[in-house]
């Protein structure tokens, strides 16, 4: 029943800054719940970016602590990753995900290019 989808994804130039919007259906925003942000790069394999508990606390992953800032609407259910001082290394495939108790989800992924 949960649908997630990622919006936001496109080509920015290095030291520019993205958005991203997770837009989660069906989806009830609890002290239990994990959000979270993943990238697949080509060749590399799927990493943390970014997760938020459903109580608000947040980790990163280490290549990005710093300049990206997950953040949560739970009125409108939908998680965002602002990346900011954007790198060629960046460039990946961006995952929402959604766990819960009862449910994994993981979104269709958002396509990030960060060139010259």
């Amino acid at each position: 029943q949960v649908q997630l989808v990622e919006s936001g994804g496109g080509l920015v130039q290095p030291g520019g800054s993205l958005r991203l919007s997770c837009s989660a259906s069906g989806a009830t925003f609890s002290r239990f719940v994990l959000m979270g942000w993943y990238r697949q790069a080509p060749g590399k394999q799927r990493e943390l970016v970014a997760l938020m508990s459903g109580g608000g606390a947040t980790s990163y992953g280490d290549s990005v602590r710093g300049r990206f800032t997950i953040s949560r609407d739970n009125a409108e259910n939908t998680v965002n990753l602002q990346m900011n001082g954007l790198r060629p290394t960046d460039t990946a495939v961006y995952y929402c995900n959604f766990r819960s108790s009862v449910d994994n989800v993981w979104g269709r992924g958002a396509q990030v290019t960060v060139s010259s």
